[in-house]
């Protein structure tokens, strides 16, 4: 996939250079690049879990990188130094709920920094465009941004960097999933 763009919040890029957390940083970078989504490029067409669970795999098969199962940051991975922990970076990936779940996402990051378990959050959500061809609540990189910049205004003051992500081409529509089946008729 793509990166179409990046905002710092709270010191985010100053941290990410003070506390060597460079690496780390580009190494989500690349995990991103190294993911390999195709769509096909009309409106509501595709489902966006199976992009949550590409970019799963591609963390889950990196080094040393820690889910959590549910209740707090998606991803964390740590920099050692002379066996001790020195920084640590967070990553939420919104790319398949609804966008209104971005505050959860935000709180799960706050509470992290706070608590100390992470140094320098990312949230990961799908560019404008990208989004225009996902579920219609699937969360925007504009949703994020406002959310943080106007819904949650505290989340400014916090080491956060949003992320927009975009599909690398065209290709056949992603699958849906149902996850309200209803009753069986």
């Amino acid at each position: 996939m793509k990166i179409t763009a990046m905002k710092f919040y709270g010191g985010a890029r100053e941290k990410v250079c003070r506390l060597g957390l460079a690496d780390l940083f580009l190494e989500l970078q690349q995990i991103i690049f190294e993911t390999t989504i195709e769509i096909e490029e009309t409106r509501d067409a595709n489902g966006a879990a199976f992009i949550r669970e590409e970019l799963d795999s591609r963390f889950s098969n990196g080094d040393d990188w820690v889910k959590t199962a549910s209740g707090g940051v998606d991803w964390v991975k740590r920099i050692r130094y002379n066996s001790t922990f020195m920084a640590r970076i967070g990553v939420e990936i919104q790319v398949s709920a609804r966008s209104d779940l971005l505050i959860r996402d935000i709180v799960h990051l706050r509470n992290s920094l706070q608590e100390g378990h992470i140094d320098v959050g990312a949230i990961v959500v799908p560019s404008d465009r990208f989004q225009l061809f996902l579920p219609d609540r699937t969360p925007s990189y504009r949703d994020a941004i406002r959310y943080i910049e106007q819904e949650f205004k505290e989340a400014m003051t916090f080491p956060i960097v949003v992320i927009a992500i975009e599909h690398d081409g065209t290709g056949n529509a992603l699958p849906k999933k149902r996850t309200n089946k209803g009753k069986a008729d």
